[in-house]
């Protein structure tokens, strides 16, 4: 790579992720500096645009901050970071009325604001936006006021290769931009906020969108970043089967609205798992679904609505009912077929309750950000007050870095180079076989045999990275790769059983023992992309 054609670009403030939680925190940050977010794809594609479901609050007359916080220990398992709860739900009320007062229409019964329920909740305390399209109406709204800010400016189309490091400190990223991400850019800044989201399309059958490889948790975990909690990995027990690639997700107040899940054989099985059946915590229902498919000798299971008035239906779930239809599907006279897909990281970047990471200058905030929340298993519609609640906490403890120092003059080398033998198909058919070990060894029930081998496939596929490729799509890859080894090191090092963790050769938990979260990072670091 010509270094003379490496352009330079200055802001006070980089975010990578343009979802709900960077959108929350480049807004914050917008009264005191200049900022930049960008993002891999088009700036509205991501986990918050297919945030169907809902976001949870204490906003109900029935419902107080206290139960809401014994909801989402229980979810959690043990494992949830009690002050992290607290914050999420004393701060989330204040929150959700500000994204009001910011033009965010959430459904409501005449004047009042309207609550469903979804699994685990003991209350109603689930607000919706135009029946299903909650995290699309959220992003709408907090897009509006940030495009409104003359002090934020965006990038679509925008792929970060590496976090710049310059005495153990954070100035910015090595991104490629463009619509076929071929131009390089050096972004120097004085604050680097990750808000990438999660990984689940490093598994075969998932809820996620394509964009979701994990990037952010790769980039801060080679920069030297500590990530924590990369066991827990949440299933999703319901999307719709006859999609092959994105799972089509049929979300939680389905069942809260009374829909029931049946076998091949149209029979009704969760009350044999659990007391709340199938309002169950979604590990639980995940594995009792699989039990399930595996005793009929079937590929999924049933969601039955038919017994719900079809006018209802249509209107408390209007996008859905036209998703089905496009597979023939009629949900007001049909069951649907339903089978498990990867949904949710509550493990990330280790970060404390301001979106600090062990790294200065770097932050991370969302799905890619682990404050130990979430604990070993995600309380359903928790994600998206999380994104809104942290990244607003993010944005304020980093504008200390924004108004109390000053930009270094830094210099930027590039490690990129042209490569001859770089083969797209060769790592499509890479990312491939990743996906379908992922699947099959550290999904849903792992055990020390499968883990092990998804270890030595990742150890194999690892030989194909090219750290010094042009191509995004090897940099993808490679981030693949790294969160996949991630996940599966944190599942070997977790001998217990525990939320969304199940070994079956370790079935039960070991409180005494493992009430502690595993954390990892790299002792040595060996950045490809420098500043000098």
């Amino acid at each position: 790579m010509d270094m003379t054609k490496i352009k330079i670009k200055k802001v006070d403030v980089l975010i990578i992720g343009s979802g709900v939680a960077g959108l929350r925190a480049g807004i914050e940050l917008s009264r005191f500096s200049n900022i930049l977010i960008i993002s891999k794809d088009a700036i509205t594609e991501g986990s918050t645009e297919y945030a169907q479901g809902g976001i949870a609050v204490a906003l109900s007359d029935e419902d107080t901050i206290s139960i809401h916080r014994e909801d989402t220990l229980y979810a959690g398992d043990g494992l949830c970071d009690d002050k992290a709860v607290e914050v999420l739900v004393e701060e989330g009320p204040g929150r959700i009325i500000e994204l009001i007062h910011w033009g965010t229409q959430f459904d409501r019964d005449g004047s009042k604001l309207s609550f469903t329920r979804e699994a685990a909740h003991t209350k109603n305390r689930i607000l919706h936006a135009h029946g299903d399209s909650t995290g699309r109406e959220i992003q709408r709204s907090l897009m509006s006021r940030a495009k409104n800010s003359p002090n934020i400016e965006f990038w679509d189309y925008t792929f970060t290769v590496d976090l710049l490091i310059k005495d153990g400190e954070c100035y910015g990223a090595h991104v490629l931009t463009g619509k076929d991400k071929k131009e390089e850019i050096a972004i120097i800044s004085k604050v680097v906020i990750l808000a990438t989201g999660g990984n689940g399309r490093i598994y075969q059958r998932t809820t996620n969108p394509p964009v979701s490889t994990g990037d952010g948790i790769a980039i801060a975990y080679r920069a030297g970043a500590e990530v924590m909690d990369m066991e827990f990995v949440q299933f999703h027990p319901t999307t719709l089967h006859l999609t092959k690639e994105r799972g089509f997700l049929l979300y939680e107040s389905m069942r809260g609205e009374g829909g029931i899940l049946r076998n091949i054989n149209h029979e009704r099985f969760m009350l044999n798992y659990h007391k709340m059946e199938d309002m169950a915590p979604r590990d639980v229902v995940c594995r009792a679904i699989v039990a399930e498919m595996r005793k009929t000798r079937s590929n999924h299971v049933y969601l039955d609505l038919t017994h719900i008035k079809a006018d209802y239906l249509i209107k408390r779930f209007p996008k859905l009912y036209k998703k089905c239809l496009e597979f023939n599907l009629d949900l007001t006279v049909e069951m649907i077929p339903v089978e498990p897909s990867a949904h949710y990281s509550m493990g990330g970047v280790r970060t404390d309750l301001y979106g600090k990471t062990s790294i200065p200058r770097l932050f991370a905030c969302g799905e890619v950000a682990c404050t130990g929340v979430h604990g070993a298993n995600r309380l359903a519609s928790n994600s998206l007050l999380e994104g809104v609640v942290f990244g607003a906490r993010c944005g304020l403890s980093a504008a200390k870095y924004v108004i109390d120092k000053d930009l270094k003059d830094i210099s930027f080398k590039s490690p990129l180079k042209q490569d001859a033998n770089i083969n797209t198909e060769d790592t499509q058919d890479a990312i491939t076989k990743l996906r379908d070990s992922m699947w099959n060894n550290v999904g849903i029930i792992r055990c020390g045999k499968s883990l092990n081998k998804a270890k030595k496939t990742l150890i194999e596929l690892s030989d194909k990275i090219q750290p010094t490729s042009e191509d995004w799509l090897d940099h993808e890859f490679r981030n693949m790769v790294t969160v996949g080894m991630l996940t599966v090191e944190s599942s070997i090092q977790r001998t217990e059983s525990r939320g969304a963790h199940y070994r079956s050769d370790y079935p039960d938990k070991k409180d005494k023992r493992w009430m502690k979260h595993i954390v990892l990072f790299k002792k040595e670091q060996k950045p490809y992309s420098i500043l000098i």
